[in-house]
């Protein structure tokens, strides 16, 4: 008969277990207070910052005028191009996963940082001297005046190959060093702690400084023809950045890698269908493994939770559990899910915030429906240019940097908060997966607009001459699919529950989503 027990406690057991505790606890304290003045802190965390500035900068060196160089250089026209760009952008955000994944598990978040840095320097290395080599024939072309030759097929082939390793490069670096500099500041520490919080704030204005300067002055430079100084001046700022990384090195506070996240992951649903029939009992029953039997040693558990209750048979202790050994982590295993939802005494919440940048961002679409209709409107049909000031569209330029601003930083810090200790870098990485859907999604849907619009003899929402389609029709439709987005959303966030870690001040308490709590965590500082 398979019966169900609780794993006895008795008294001497817990006073034994709480004076360990208690002593350990005090010695960790300890190491940390002297560890946390020798380690992290705002200069390590502005190493980071001026890391990724300078990465961004080197990035964007190649991705801001790709679509001209594809057009210009390697002779496609604006939709293939304009494809084939999405493509890649979507790539970049999709190699976040990997990135994120990789240092979570196996590497660490210094060491992943470190290795697809170099992965974006060769990328760069390679396109610099391919484009001088192989693909900017005669001289100087590109420049919309000259035309260039041809390209060889070994120059295109090893374009592609330097873009798509700028891709891994810069996709995988992303994640992981947004988290490598949050791990900077100690939770526990109060100063440090809202100086955590104000460091995803900082990473998106280094990330937009970076973009800024060669939105500015590399593109200015490339639009001219000189195609490969801009690359080299990309290749230059890696290299910098990656010289800036190094020289923290002695002083950052690092965290180890918990190892691979999924077989965790599975055998919680395997231990569950196993123990379908175990009656469900109290979760303060439930037993938790720790010490060296944890299969998570070294970083908080989630507290338990009243939702998917189902899945607590996995943490159920039969007398076959008992009998056994070494446990096994296939029948016996917890993963508690969430905790409470409640508003945040700082102001809005992470998911208010996304969802205020999902209502900015729609109001961006339609800003740029309105002034695409009155640019058609006035056409000067002999030079096929329009009246139109070019500054009735500041406002849709400010709504789209406003909707960036709420939904990059609030899902950045969103998703970094709410993923447990091992996997952080994943959670980050999350966003930029976001991010990579969309650009993949973007692709498509250009392809079905045109393909359903362009029917016969007319030339579609989307065509070569903007002057004889209606991309003001696309923005609407934008809008249109914007405030589908924006009800699932609310939906989903109603529904959603925020976690609980050990070392919180109280149960529920997760500041993304409680009312009035702060959340308490050890930074772990273990190499």
């Amino acid at each position: 008969m398979d019966t169900t027990q609780v794993m006895p406690k008795t008294n001497e057991k817990n006073n034994s277990a709480g004076v360990n505790k208690g002593l350990k606890q005090r010695v960790v304290n300890k190491l940390k207070v002297f560890r946390s003045k020798k380690t992290g802190g705002c200069y390590s965390a502005f190493l980071c910052l001026v890391n990724q500035g300078l990465v961004t900068l080197s990035f964007f060196g190649v991705g801001v005028n790709l679509v001209l160089f594809l057009t210009r250089v390697l002779g496609q026209d604006n939709a293939t191009a304009a494809n084939n760009v999405s493509k890649w952008t979507g790539t970049v955000y999709l190699c976040s996963l990997l990135g994120a994944f990789i240092s979570d598990s196996y590497w660490g978040r210094f060491l992943t940082c470190a290795i697809f840095q170099l992965i974006l320097l060769l990328g760069l290395v390679i396109i610099s001297l391919t484009s001088w080599l192989f693909l900017i024939k005669p001289n100087g072309c590109g420049d919309g005046i000259l035309n260039c030759i041809p390209p060889s097929p070994i120059g295109t082939a090893l374009f592609y190959l330097a873009i798509y390793l700028v891709a891994l490069g810069y996709g995988g670096h992303q994640p992981t060093i947004a988290t490598f500099g949050s791990d900077q500041f100690d939770e526990a520490n109060p100063k440090e702690k809202i100086s955590r919080a104000a460091y995803f704030g900082y990473f998106y204005f280094a990330l937009n400084a970076g973009s800024l300067i060669s939105n500015t002055i590399l593109v200015y430079y490339e639009d001219s023809g000189k195609w490969t100084f801009g690359f080299w001046a990309s290749t230059a700022a890696a290299l910098l950045g990656l010289f800036v990384f190094f020289l923290g090195t002695p002083g950052y506070r690092y965290v180890k890698s918990f190892g691979n996240p999924l077989p965790r992951v599975a055998q919680v649903f395997v231990a569950t269908f196993r123990k379908w029939r175990v009656p469900n009992v109290d979760g303060a029953e439930l037993y938790e493994m720790d010490g060296l039997e944890s299969s998570i040693k070294g970083t908080r558990k989630i507290l338990h939770s009243n939702d998917f209750k189902k899945l607590d048979k996995a943490a159920v202790v039969t007398e076959e559990d008992r009998q056994r050994p070494v446990a096994n982590p296939w029948r016996f295993m917890v993963v508690p899910l969430a905790g409470k939802i409640s508003g945040n005494p700082r102001g809005l919440t992470e998911l208010q915030r996304m969802g205020v940048g999902l209502v900015i961002g729609m109001l961006s679409m339609v800003a740029a429906g309105v002034t695409e209709i009155f640019r058609l409107r006035r056409v000067i049909p002999e030079n096929e240019t329009s009246s139109l000031s070019i500054f009735w569209q500041i406002p849709q330029y400010i709504l789209v940097g406003a909707s960036e601003v709420f939904m990059y930083v609030g899902q950045l810090e969103f998703f970094n908060g709410q993923a447990p200790d091992g996997i952080k870098s994943l959670g980050s990485s999350l966003c930029m997966a976001s991010m990579s859907l969309g650009n993949y999604v973007s692709s498509m849907l250009v392809n079905m607009v045109m393909q359903i619009t362009a029917r016969g003899t007319r030339h579609g929402w989307i065509p070569e001459n903007l002057n004889n389609g209606h991309i003001d029709r696309f923005y609407f439709l934008l809008f249109g699919l914007a405030l589908v987005d924006l009800v699932a959303f609310v939906l989903f966030a109603k529904w959603y529950k925020g976690i609980n870690l050990e070392g919180s001040t109280s149960s529920g308490d997760n500041d993304s989503c409680k009312k009035g709590g702060e959340k308490e965590s050890e930074v772990l500082d273990k190499v």
